[in-house]
């Protein structure tokens, strides 16, 4: 995959990734340290810490009063946010320690984008068993290699998980709803899906998701939130003040942030209400793509799972929202311009969406059910089907 061979271009969470891997196989707890504590100064390599050596003091130990308010940068390391403990859940510390197993100091974020490559690949593979078409969606996607194979971003992970979910939720349950937990210990987005996967046990999604944490409960107790509430407070995600790009062009921060919510719970209430008769490949993509339209992230990699649903339910039209998202990671400090640009691309989705009803209703025509919303298998390629009506 192209980039694989390139260091990190649109961000430096690779560097976070393997520093996160090492700290586990050193047998600390990326929850309980920050990468610039002097405690873990034998961990420092020139690749990771270039102003920094082992022998040299940080001045930090132990994790900060309020790391919220440290800079996000450190000239002396590329890891980013190196004063505050990791954000990442249990399922993607396990991922970054098993990269880090193979992976030599010198190699950098070469391990992790190899890796990514590998996820990238296999899921290209999954989607084209059900859809060639979603297979060379996914697969000649210009995101899919910068994010992927590029940045290593760990958003493929959670796509590749999101997806196994989706195809297995007609046949085996259990195992998708175990898929979809294991994703939301990945990033925490997935859970959003939950509403989706009504008929499929979503109380196991739940257990599996908190059983990944226990392990890191009984180790560090409550510090395995990490740096989330801080990072949530950063982002904006708090009190609504650079968050839902759309809503800012027209609310104050206060309003934004309870229409958002309301708007949250009123997706995941037509979700649940649809499942039963919708795929649910159809749901997952619009209720995934609704989430980002409503918080507008402006890190084009958290549309990786979206570019996965987008292809196994045959609506491209989604991909406008992470397209959206790297033009508006382009124009940070320009709020209106952002939620003109998030604007577009939600009028793109809902033009072809109601074109395509339009289309369907004038025609007769009905939507053939997706293959991983049925239980049985698609035989209607068959020749003994040839002349027969269903």
């Amino acid at each position: 995959m192209p980039g694989v061979l390139q260091s990190p271009i649109t961000s430096t969470d690779a560097y976070r990734y393997v520093w996160d891997g090492r700290v586990q196989l050193a047998g600390h707890s990326p929850y309980r340290y920050v990468p610039l504590d002097d405690a873990l100064a034998g961990l420092r390599d020139p690749v990771l810490f270039p102003g920094l050596s082992p022998e040299q003091r940080s001045g930090v130990s132990g994790i900060p009063e309020d790391p919220a308010q440290l800079p996000v940068d450190d000239a002396r390391t590329r890891i980013n946010r190196p004063g505050v403990p990791t954000i990442y859940p249990p399922v993607a510390e396990a991922y970054f320690a098993a990269v880090a197993l193979f992976t030599p100091w010198s190699a950098g974020t070469l391990g992790l984008q190899i890796a990514a490559a590998l996820i990238a690949i296999a899921l290209a593979w999954l989607l084209a068993v059900q859809s060639p078409r979603a297979g060379a969606l996914w697969g000649w996607s210009p995101i899919v290699a910068l994010e992927a194979g590029n940045a290593a971003h760990v958003d493929v992970l959670a796509a590749l998980l999101i997806t196994a979910a989706v195809v297995t939720a007609a046949r085996r349950p259990r195992l998708a709803a175990a898929l979809l937990g294991a994703a939301g210990s990945v990033k925490l987005l997935p859970l959003l899906l939950l509403p989706a996967f009504r008929t499929s046990r979503p109380v196991v999604a739940l257990g599996t998701f908190i059983a990944t944490y226990l392990p890191h409960l009984l180790a560090v107790g409550t510090l395995v939130l990490g740096f989330l509430p801080g990072y949530l407070n950063q982002e904006g995600f708090d009190d609504g003040s650079s968050r839902s790009a759309i809503l800012a062009l027209l609310l104050p921060p206060e309003a934004r942030q309870l229409t958002a919510a309301a708007l949250a719970v009123v997706a995941a209430a037509l979700a649940f209400h649809r499942a039963r008769r919708d795929p649910i490949a159809l749901t997952c993509c619009w209720l995934y793509g609704a989430a980002l339209l409503i918080a507008t992230p402006t890190y084009p990699w958290y549309g990786l799972p979206l570019i996965a649903l987008a292809a196994l339910a045959g609506r491209p039209e989604w991909i406008a929202v992470p397209i959206a998202s790297y033009l508006a990671y382009a124009s940070f400090g320009h709020d209106t311009r952002q939620g003109l640009i998030y604007l577009a691309a939600a009028v793109i989705v809902v033009t072809v969406t109601t074109l395509r009803h339009r289309f369907v209703a004038e025609s007769g025509l009905t939507g053939h059910p997706l293959p991983t919303n049925t239980g049985g298998r698609d035989e209607t390629h068959r020749p003994r089907d040839l002349g027969r009506t269903r």
